[in-house]
C-alpha cells in the first residue's frame, strides 16, 4: 500500500456537528468529538468513514493465556498495513484505528469468569482502519483534511451534498433500572462484606437503566451533547447498534513515548445557586473520602503504567484537582510515564485495560466481585474510545456517561467507587446524579420513573 498524504486546509468550525451530519450515514462514520464550544479543555474532533477494513472481537469467553492479548496484536498487525511515511506535522492523527474497546473485553486479560446473566450483542471491541481523517484543532481554530489525493476528493465531494434526512429520535418507553434501591443497597452491602473482609480496598459498583427507541441515534447524541459536552465524547454507530460517550475522563493518551492518564474519582452535582455550587465543590475538594478513593486509584495506574513505562519514569504531577463540568464537579489526578522503547501504544492499552479508576483496586480481584454482582454486562461502558495514530500517537476515553444502543434498546449506566466509610443511600443517589440529566435530555417532556 502506498501513501501520498497531503494536508488540505478546511473552513475551521467552531463545532464539528454540520460537517459530521454530512459524512453520518456512511458506513463506520465515527466522530471523537472535543465538545466544542461549550465543553472546556478539549481540543481536536476527528471525523472519519468508509475504512480500508473493519475489525471485530467477538468472543467474551475468557481466553488461554497465550491468548490473552490476541485482538491487540491483530489490531497492531491491522495498523501496520498503513504506511510509516507520512508528513512531519503536529497534528495528533494522520492515518490508523479509530473505534471502541468494551470493559467486557478486559475478560481476556484477566481471570474474570464472564457471570452477567444480559450480555449485550455487540462486539468486545471494533476497530476500523482509516487512511483519511478531518481534524478540527480549537485551540488554534483551524481545520484540516488529512487524506491522499484520491480519497480527498472523495471527501469533498461527500462534504459538499446535502445532510440525508433522517427519522427523529424518541424514547418509545420510560427509562427503567435494571434493579430496584434494594437491590442495588444488598449489592452494596455485599461490597462492603468483600471489602472488611480484605478482599479489596474499593469497588466500582453501577446499575444499568435501559429503554426502547427509535430513529437515528445521530440526534439522541445531538440532545446528549447539548445536555453535557464533555472533551473525549464519541459518536460510532452501525446497523441497529451504536454507542453515544459524553465522557469527561481520559484514560491513555500517548504522544512521542509520552504516556498521561488522567482518572476521575471524587463526584458531586453542580448547585442551583452561585452559593450552593460553591460549598458543594469544597465539600468535594476537602472529603477525606474522596481524595482516599482517589489516591487508591492513582496507585493502581501508577503500577499499570509501569508494567511498559521505562523503570523510574512514572510520576504523578497533578493529584486530586478540582474540575467542574456543566452537571458535576470531580477530583481528577494525572499520572505520567515514558513508554519503554520496545512496546507499542496497543501494549499499553492492553497493560491497563480496563481503566483502574472504573474497577476498584486491587483491579482483578474488584473486577471478579462486579462480575458476581452486577447482573448484566457492562459492554462498552467503562470501556474505551479513541484512535491509535499510524505513528505511534492514541487518545482514548475511559466510556463513562455512555448509552450504548443494542437491538431497539438504549442503555445507560451510573456507578461509583465505593469504600469501607461509603453510605448506601448516598452511593445510590451518586450513581443517579451522574446520569439522570442524560435521562432527561433524552424524554425532555416525560417524567422519569427512577
Amino acid at each position: 500500500m502506498t501513501s501520498s498524504l497531503e494536508i488540505t486546509p478546511l473552513p475551521y468550525r467552531t463545532s464539528p456537528l454540520e460537517t459530521f451530519a454530512v459524512l453520518r450515514h456512511r458506513p463506520g462514520a465515527v466522530l471523537l468529538d472535543s465538545g466544542r464550544p461549550e465543553a472546556p479543555g478539549g481540543r481536536y474532533d476527528i471525523l472519519s468513514c468508509d475504512p480500508l477494513e473493519t475489525f471485530e472481537t467477538e468472543s467474551r469467553n475468557p481466553a488461554m493465556p497465550g491468548e490473552r492479548v490476541a485482538p491487540f496484536k491483530a489490531q497492531k498487525a491491522l495498523l501496520e498495513r498503513l504506511p510509516r511515511e507520512v508528513p512531519d506535522s503536529d497534528l495528533p492523527f494522520l492515518g490508523g484505528l479509530i473505534g471502541y474497546w468494551s470493559y467486557d473485553l478486559g475478560h481476556r486479560l484477566e481471570p474474570i469468569s464472564g457471570n452477567a446473566t444480559t450480555v449485550a450483542s455487540l462486539p468486545d471491541s471494533r476497530v476500523g482502519l482509516y487512511d483519511w481523517a478531518i481534524i478540527q484543532d480549537h485551540q488554534r481554530r483551524e481545520a484540516w483534511l488529512v487524506a491522499n489525493a484520491a480519497r480527498r476528493d472523495q471527501v469533498l465531494t461527500w462534504l459538499n451534498a446535502p445532510s440525508p434526512a433522517t427519522d427523529a429520535f424518541r424514547l418509545t418507553g420510560p427509562f427503567q433500572p435494571e434493579q430496584s434501591r434494594d437491590g442495588y443497597l444488598a449489592r452494596f452491602d455485599a461490597v462492603q462484606h468483600y471489602i472488611r473482609s480484605g478482599d479489596c480496598y474499593q469497588i466500582n459498583l453501577a446499575q444499568r437503566f435501559s429503554a426502547p427507541y427509535s430513529g437515528d441515534l445521530w440526534h439522541a447524541y445531538r440532545r446528549l451533547r447539548r445536555a453535557t459536552p464533555t472533551p473525549f465524547s464519541g459518536f460510532i454507530a452501525w446497523g441497529n447498534q451504536g454507542i453515544l460517550s459524553l465522557s469527561p475522563e481520559r484514560f491513555l493518551h500517548c504522544a512521542d513515548g509520552h504516556v498521561e492518564t488522567r482518572p476521575i474519582k471524587g463526584t458531586r452535582p453542580r448547585g442551583r445557586t452561585e452559593a450552593e455550587d460553591q460549598a458543594l465543590a469544597e465539600a468535594l475538594t476537602t472529603s477525606v473520602k474522596d481524595r482516599a478513593e482517589n489516591v487508591m486509584i492513582v496507585d493502581l495506574l501508577r503500577n499499570d503504567l509501569g508494567r511498559v513505562c521505562r523503570p523510574g519514569s512514572v510520576r504523578v504531577p497533578q493529584l486530586c484537582t478540582l474540575e467542574s463540568y456543566a452537571n458535576v464537579h470531580h477530583l481528577v489526578s494525572v499520572v505520567t510515564g515514558e513508554l519503554d522503547e520496545e512496546r507499542s501504544p496497543l501494549e499499553l492499552l492492553a497493560a491497563a485495560f480496563p481503566g483502574g479508576s472504573i474497577t476498584g483496586a486491587p483491579k482483578v480481584r474488584a473486577m471478579q466481585i462486579i462480575d458476581e454482582l452486577e447482573p448484566s454486562a457492562r459492554s462498552a461502558y467503562c470501556g474505551s474510545l479513541g484512535y491509535v495514530d499510524v505513528r505511534g500517537r492514541m487518545d482514548t476515553s475511559i466510556a463513562i456517561r455512555t448509552a450504548v444502543a443494542d437491538e431497539g434498546r438504549l442503555h445507560l449506566w451510573g456507578g461509583g467507587g465505593l469504600v469501607a466509610d461509603s453510605r448506601g443511600d448516598e452511593e445510590y443517589t451518586e450513581t443517579l446524579d451522574k446520569i439522570r440529566h442524560l435521562m432527561q435530555a433524552l424524554t425532555p417532556s416525560e417524567k422519569q420513573h427512577i
